[in-house]
């Protein structure tokens, strides 16, 4: 049994509108679910992604506009990385974040890959990576004004630091059954150590990034930070039995949980990072024909009779 790379990953903003601007106009990528945080209906829950709303393409954020900046530091999820195909495909981002004055380094390598790091307004640090075509799940959102083949392909993977990784490495091999593919160095510092750990013989999607910053602070989540990531698995009966391989290597578990378009399963692998294991299926048309997607607030179920009270307090996009 095995997690078949990065279903989603779910960061913090405190401006929602400007969230949507960059990830939207600036990324390309498309709103396909405007929603809110189900266990906070108070704040949007925004998600991105591809045409079509793909598993390992929803790059999702809470809203809480009175939240602090992130407190960067340690034991927490440090870098969401996003795939793109070439060399000039790294080069045409370079170019426009210079246009539009998206701050971001200058092209480098890392682990045999092309990489270009950038942030969000808020912070956000994110990494561009070339997956030298790769095969990729999904279809670029094509009304957005970037030539298709340099446009996003979804996740290639996310970044974690660790004070030591000693502490964490048994749940990542023994429970999760994620191969190491490698140590490298350089990646933000020439002296830190990144060790690469994979899924279902990892690459592009299926790869997660340890950094062991033993004297650095442990992180405080804000805006511009990363709440969580997701893997997927492929159904409630995949998801059924990480809970019970989970519970009996004695990880505290969520317990399955019915978000509506997804089911969820969270556990802690420590005190400041979380994950998730969520279904591929039944996908964001649950509730809106695909060409609608993201158009208006779509609430589960269980919320639709509290509609007028949520919408009454969200401010409008």
């Amino acid at each position: 049994m095995e997690l078949h790379g990065l279903h989603h990953v779910t960061a913090v903003t405190s401006d929602a509108s400007a969230n949507l601007r960059f990830y939207t106009e600036v990324l390309g990528l498309r709103l396909v679910k405007k929603t809110v945080n189900q266990d906070d209906v108070s704040a949007y829950h925004l998600f991105y992604a591809d045409k079509f709303g793909t598993p390992g393409w929803d790059m999702t954020f809470f809203d809480w506009p009175q939240i602090g900046p992130d407190r960067r530091g340690t034991d927490s999820i440090v870098n969401t990385l996003l795939r793109v195909n070439g060399r000039a495909a790294l080069e045409y981002w370079a170019a426009r974040f210079d246009d539009l004055g998206v701050r971001h380094e200058a092209i480098t390598t890392f682990a045999g890959r092309d990489i270009l790091r950038f942030e969000d307004p808020e912070g956000q640090r994110l990494t561009l990576v070339d997956d030298q075509g790769a095969p990729f799940e999904g279809e670029p959102w094509d009304r957005a004004d970037i030539p298709l083949q340099h446009a996003l392909r979804g996740f290639y993977g996310v970044m974690l630091s660790v004070p030591r990784l000693d502490l964490i490495e048994p749940i990542l091999t023994r429970v999760l059954g994620w191969q190491q593919a490698g140590q490298h160095s350089g990646f933000d510092n020439p002296g830190e150590t990144v060790t690469i750990f994979a899924m279902e013989g990892g690459g592009p999607g299926k790869e997660v990034f340890v950094v062991e910053q033993p004297d650095a602070f442990p992180a405080r989540l804000g805006r511009g930070g990363v709440h969580h990531v997701a893997f997927r698995v492929r159904d409630a009966e995949e998801q059924n039995e990480w809970n019970r391989t989970l519970t009996r290597a004695g990880v505290n578990t969520s317990g399955i949980i019915d978000r509506f378009y997804f089911q969820s399963l969270y556990f802690r692998i420590s005190r400041g990072i979380l994950f998730e294991l969520a279904t591929d299926g039944p996908g964001f048309a649950m509730d809106e024909p695909l060409e609608e997607l993201g158009e208006r607030l779509s609430l589960p179920p269980f919320l639709e009779p509290y509609r007028e009270q949520i919408e009454a307090g969200l401010t409008p996009l």
